[in-house]
C-alpha cells in the first residue's frame, strides 16, 4: 500500500486553507491517504530567516491580498478575508493534536471547522474559547479538551511536528510531500493531481 501523502499547514495560511478545501478528495481519487501536520510558520519562519509574504513591500501585500481572492473564487472555495490577520494559531494545531490522538475523522473535521472559522466567517481561532466553542460544536467535551491544551505532552507534541517539519524541508504553508516529491503552495494542486495520475513526471 502506498505511503500517506504528507500535508503541512498552518491555521493562519489561507493557501493552506484553500489546499485543505481539496486535498483528501483528489487523493482519495488515486487511492492514496493524507497525512495531516498542522505546524506554526512563526517557528518555520524563525528557522529559516523567512518573513511572512504580506510583509515588507506594500505592493506584494496588496498582489497577495488580492491573489488569496482570486485563487478562492478559481478553485471555487468560500473565502473571506479575516479581520485580523496573521494570528497565531498554536491553539487550534494543539487540539487538533490531542483531537487526532482520540479520533482521526474528529481531529480532520476540527480541522476544517477552524479553518472555515478563520477564513469565511472571521472568528479568531487564536483565542482558546473560540477554539473549544468550534471543537464543542463537533461534540467534543469542551472542559477535557481546555485542560488537554495546556499539558506539557501536548505542547511538547506541537513542538516537535514543527521540529519534524523543519528537518523534512518545510519552508511554508501548505507544503506537501508525496514520496519525498515536495510540492510548495496551492496552485501546485494540477501538479499534484498530475503525480499521482502518472506516478511521476
Amino acid at each position: 500500500m502506498p505511503e500517506p501523502i504528507d500535508f503541512y499547514f498552518d491555521f493562519s495560511s489561507p493557501y493552506g486553507y484553500l489546499m485543505a478545501e481539496k486535498i483528501d478528495a483528489v487523493a482519495a481519487k488515486h487511492g492514496r491517504k493524507v497525512k495531516w501536520h498542522p505546524i506554526l510558520l512563526g517557528v518555520i519562519f524563525q528557522a529559516t530567516g523567512a518573513r511572512p509574504p504580506t510583509e515588507g513591500v506594500s505592493s506584494r501585500g496588496r498582489y497577495m491580498a488580492n491573489d488569496f481572492h482570486r485563487s478562492a473564487r478559481f478553485m471555487g472555495i468560500p473565502y473571506s478575508p479575516p479581520s485580523r490577520f496573521p494570528l497565531p494559531t498554536q491553539n487550534a494545531a494543539r487540539a487538533f493534536y490531542w483531537l487526532h490522538g482520540q479520533d482521526c475523522a474528529l481531529a480532520r473535521r476540527f480541522a476544517h471547522a477552524a479553518y472555515r472559522a478563520l477564513f469565511v466567517d472571521d472568528r479568531d481561532i487564536s483565542s482558546p474559547d473560540t477554539v473549544l466553542d468550534i471543537a464543542a460544536s463537533l461534540g467534543v467535551d469542551r472542559a477535557q479538551l481546555a485542560a488537554a491544551l495546556q499539558t506539557p505532552e501536548i505542547k511538547a507534541r506541537l513542538k516537535d511536528e514543527c521540529d519534524a517539519a523543519l528537518a523534512a524541508g518545510i519552508f511554508g504553508s501548505p507544503h506537501v510531500i508525496i514520496d519525498g516529491e515536495h510540492f510548495f503552495g496551492a496552485d501546485r494542486l494540477p501538479q499534484i493531481e498530475r503525480w499521482l495520475e502518472t506516478g511521476g513526471f
